[in-house]
C-alpha cells in the first residue's frame, strides 16, 4: 500500500500512524488512516456523506484520550478517494452494496495491521446506514455507535413521492449522474452562512469545517446525485424492515435534527434489543461537532458503552 496525502494543518490532536491507498474487491483506489496507539479495542470510523477523514482526526483524538486505537476511510466518490469524472463535486454512488466493499476493504487494513481487539464501529449520519448494513451482513463488530444516522431522510410527503420517482426513473434511462434538485443546503458548509445552519450550534467547530474545505478544496463536495437517491431510498426500505444486529448499540440524536429521519430513529431503537438512544438536547446534525465540553462529555459516554 502506497502511502497517501493527509492534510495535518487542518486537523485536530495527532497524524495518523499511517494514511495509504487502497484497493476494493471491484478495483476502487481509497485513502484510508489508522491511529494505532490504542490498546483498549478500535473503533472504525464510518463517515456521512461530503465526509473525509481530517474531519474524523478529532473523532480519533478524544477516543485516543480513551485508550482507543481508530481507522477511518474516505467512501468512494468522497474525500480524496475517485470522484465522477464529469463533475468531481457531484456525490455519486451505483447503489450502496458499493460501499459494504468499502467498509471490506477498511476491515482488511485492520486486519493487515493488526489493530487491537474488540473492534466497534461509530457511524454518523449515512455512514450509520453503512454501519447498520455491516453489523447486519457480519460479525465482526463488538458494540456500535450510531451518530444521527441515516436511517430515514426528512422529506415531505410530496418529495418522497418525487423523490422515489425521479430517482428511479433517472437511474434507469442513464440519467443517475444528474444533481439532485435542491439538496444544496445539507451539502458541505464551505457556502453556507453560520446563522441556522444545519450541522451544528458551535462557531468554531463549523468555522473548523469551512477552513478545511476552503484551504484544501479537493475535499469539498456537493450535492448527491439522481442515483445515489435512489439507493439510499432502497438501502433505508430495505434495512427498516430487517431485525437489529444481536449486538449494544448506543445512538446519539440531537433536539435540533432537521437533515435525517428522526422518527425512523426512534422505532429502530425502540425496536432494538440492547439499544439505547440517548437524546441530545439542542443538538444539530452533527452531534459530536458541537462545543468542546459537550463533545468530551459524549465521547466519555461513548467510551464508557464501548468498555460495556
Amino acid at each position: 500500500m502506497d502511502d497517501a496525502p493527509y492534510f495535518a494543518d487542518v486537523a485536530i490532536g495527532p497524524r495518523p500512524s499511517r494514511c495509504v491507498w487502497t484497493r476494493t474487491s471491484d478495483d476502487v483506489t481509497l485513502r484510508a488512516a489508522t491511529w494505532e496507539s490504542g490498546p483498549r479495542g478500535t473503533v472504525m470510523l464510518f463517515q456521512g456523506r461530503t465526509e473525509y477523514i481530517e474531519k474524523y482526526s478529532d473523532a480519533a483524538a478524544q477516543l485516543g484520550r480513551h485508550g482507543f486505537a481508530c481507522a477511518a476511510i474516505d467512501w468512494r466518490g468522497q474525500g480524496l478517494s475517485p470522484r465522477p469524472a464529469r463533475d468531481r463535486r457531484l456525490g455519486h454512488v451505483g447503489g450502496f452494496d458499493e460501499y459494504q466493499r468499502d467498509v471490506d476493504a477498511l476491515l482488511e487494513i485492520a486486519r493487515a495491521a493488526d489493530l487491537p481487539r474488540p473492534w466497534h464501529v461509530l457511524g454518523h449520519s449515512m455512514g450509520g446506514a453503512i454501519a447498520l448494513r455491516a453489523c447486519m451482513r457480519q460479525s465482526v463488530f463488538r458494540r456500535a455507535v450510531f451518530s444521527a444516522p441515516m436511517w430515514g431522510l426528512t422529506l415531505r410527503p410530496h418529495e418522497r413521492v418525487m423523490g422515489w420517482g425521479v430517482s428511479g426513473l433517472a437511474s434507469m434511462l442513464g440519467l443517475g449522474e444528474r444533481n439532485t434538485p435542491g439538496s444544496g443546503k445539507s451539502a458541505d458548509p464551505a457556502g453556507q452562512p453560520f446563522e441556522d445552519n444545519l450541522l451544528t450550534t458551535d462557531p468554531e467547530m463549523f468555522a473548523w469545517m469551512k477552513r478545511q474545505i476552503a484551504e484544501h478544496p479537493d475535499l469539498a463536495l456537493g450535492g448527491p446525485s439522481l442515483s445515489w437517491l435512489w439507493a439510499a431510498l432502497r438501502e433505508m426500505h430495505a434495512m427498516a424492515r430487517m431485525a437489529a444486529p444481536d449486538l449494544p448499540a448506543l445512538t446519539l440524536l440531537g433536539t435540533d435534527e432537521r437533515i435525517v429521519d428522526s422518527d425512523a430513529i426512534h422505532v429502530r431503537m425502540n425496536g432494538w434489543d440492547g439499544g439505547t438512544l440517548e437524546i441530545v438536547e439542542g443538538a444539530r446534525h452533527e452531534v459530536l461537532m458541537e462545543g468542546e465540553a459537550r463533545r468530551s462529555a459524549l465521547y466519555d459516554r461513548i467510551a464508557a458503552h464501548l468498555d460495556g
